[in-house]
């Protein structure tokens, strides 16, 4: 079997191709990269390189070509309609491809009233996937653990979390449990063949208080709760260039959209995920 990474050199993707060659060998994998520059870690272990252009289907359908089964990372894209194409054009070129399988990574946010600004995005795929004639599997993430450990000084200067999302619960899971679960997802055919819809969190979801309790115990200082409101939250963070977004996701939190929790995890990997004060004690 031949496997894909597309996104490769990213967050999620760098994690992605590790989890991945520990379940098959490199030669297996091919890693498809925007900018083929940055892959030089990947070339010298081993891995083949496609360049990738989520805008090219002639180049997408070279990336795919003798591949088995693409995992689809997305890019970072702020647009539902850009994200749509660019799977769209993705799609095309899979099937010109021949390729058979699928590995979508999604988000939490695709319920039909979530005000999310990406979630149009997050609801448009399992339908789509549903007449494509694939044969996939769509795996959403929870809220990344891993952003909480750089916030962390900011939020011992700030005395508090402040996310503008009141007495609701969020979910969370961490990166590497993330594409450890992508994975085995994509090498074993009986977990991605039948259109599965799989979340993947933490054990437990955590409401702020609750949050904030064990980032106090981790770091030693005192953080509390003191949410702003959301239109403040998106102000805070305009200069960063995703103010709007994460103030429209914790919207969605305050509405109870983001607290969803299950034991997909375990099903996929045969044992418990990371939970947050053991996850923040590794990397804090």
């Amino acid at each position: 079997m031949k496997y894909m990474v597309t996104g490769a050199t990213g967050h999620l993707g760098q994690h992605v191709v590790k989890q991945l060659s520990k379940l098959t060998a490199p030669e297996s994998i091919r890693v498809g990269v925007h900018n083929p520059a940055k892959a030089a870690q990947f070339k010298d272990a081993g891995y083949e390189i496609a360049a990738i252009d989520y805008h090219d289907v002639d180049m997408m359908t070279t990336a795919f070509t003798g591949i088995d089964v693409v995992i689809y990372i997305p890019s970072i894209t702020y647009l539902v309609k850009d994200r749509i194409d660019e799977f769209e054009n993705s799609l095309t070129a899979m099937l010109k491809a021949g390729v058979h399988n699928l590995v979508d990574v999604s988000f939490i946010a695709d319920q039909y009233n979530n005000p999310f600004q990406m979630a149009g995005y997050y609801a448009y795929l399992p339908a789509r996937l549903a007449s494509s004639g694939l044969k996939y599997a769509v795996v959403k993430n929870s809220l990344y653990a891993d952003p909480l450990v750089p916030y962390l000084p900011e939020l011992i200067e700030r005395h508090n979390i402040i996310y503008p999302v009141g007495d609701q619960a969020m979910s969370f899971i961490s990166r590497q449990d993330s594409a450890e679960a992508i994975a085995n997802v994509a090498v074993k055919p009986y977990l991605r063949d039948k259109g599965q819809n799989y979340l993947l969190t933490m054990s437990q979801n955590y409401t702020m208080p609750e949050l904030s309790y064990i980032m106090t115990n981790v770091t030693g200082k005192e953080i509390g709760y003191s949410p702003v409101t959301v239109k403040r939250f998106a102000e805070i963070y305009a200069a960063e260039g995703d103010g709007k977004e994460l103030a429209s996701m914790y919207q969605a939190g305050a509405m109870g959209l983001m607290d969803k929790v299950t034991n997909d995890f375990a099903h996929i990997t045969g044992h418990e995920p990371t939970d947050m004060e053991e996850f923040l004690n590794k990397n804090y």
